[in-house]
């Protein structure tokens, strides 16, 4: 018997993330409650017999704009409906907001008949980037919360003050750092440290924002996820030796958002 809940503890989210790292998708370290702050009601879990083999998660940032990640299938459950039984259930929390997501290119034709149309791509990138801290940037504090929104809603085109709220609050292996007019977070994750969002004027600007906010943690390798219109800061990262080692349809279902060029690097695959 298929059972489709909310999943509301971090005990639970952390599981979907177990299960996203099984497939290669790297989470953070510290993800599960910074996730479930963005949306308590925004994860779901289908059980069959009282085990959960199924997830998916639509997170609604705003009353205009939500973002669909972790959908998830145990192997042994594919193929009977579990999974697109689960997406249905989870898109009505969206309500009439936008959707947007993250989607390997092999599932676009599926995402399509359920009326997402392809609005560009977003493309990992991953290195050895140098550690240098910057006279100009600093540690973000709790005080700058509020221009860091700010610049965030601005460069993304929609607001998400749960997520930020918590994104930004920090953890041990979980940095943000800001100057003037950008800011950067880096993550630990089960294998090297995702950078992300990095909004910043100009691309030197979004590499400064980066090598400070990897001067916090120990040194690993880089992650950073771009959208397309990132073509300046893709440029000097691969200047540093970067490569581009995996890509994804962005998509949405109903007006998508608009994006300004200051938007350099995105927080999540899962979250947008």
């Amino acid at each position: 018997m298929i059972r489709y809940r909310q999943a509301d503890t971090v005990q639970e989210v952390a599981q979907i993330l177990d299960w996203a790292a099984n497939e290669g998708w790297n989470p953070g370290l510290s993800d599960a409650a910074a996730f479930l702050n963005a949306d308590p009601g925004g994860f779901f879990l289908a059980d069959r017999d009282g085990e959960p083999v199924a997830a998916i998660s639509v997170v609604n940032h705003s009353e205009t704009m939500a973002f669909l990640g972790l959908y998830l299938c145990r192997p042994e459950c594919r193929g009977q409906g579990i999974g697109y039984g689960l997406w249905q259930q989870a898109l009505a929390h969206a309500g009439e907001r936008s959707v947007g997501l993250d989607g390997v290119a092999a599932q676009q034709a599926n995402y399509a008949r359920s009326g997402f149309v392809l609005s560009g791509a977003t493309r990992r990138f991953e290195g050895a980037l140098e550690s240098r801290p910057d006279a100009a940037i600093a540690r973000a504090r709790p005080d700058d919360l509020a221009r860091l929104q700010a610049l965030d809603t601005t460069a993304g085109g929609y607001a998400r003050p749960r997520f930020l709220t918590a994104w930004l609050e920090g953890a041990p292996d979980r940095i943000t750092v800001c100057s003037e007019t950008g800011f950067a977070t880096a993550r630990l994750c089960r294998e090297g440290a995702k950078i992300g969002p990095v909004i910043a004027p100009t691309p030197n600007e979004a590499l400064a924002l980066a090598r400070a906010a990897l001067a916090e943690l120990p040194p690993v390798k880089a992650i950073i996820d771009l959208p397309d219109s990132a073509t300046g800061f893709e440029a000097l990262l691969r200047a540093e030796g970067f490569v581009e080692t995996f890509a994804t349809a962005r998509m949405y279902r109903g007006t998508p958002p608009k994006p300004l060029p200051m938007l350099q690097a995105i927080a999540t695959m899962e979250l947008g």
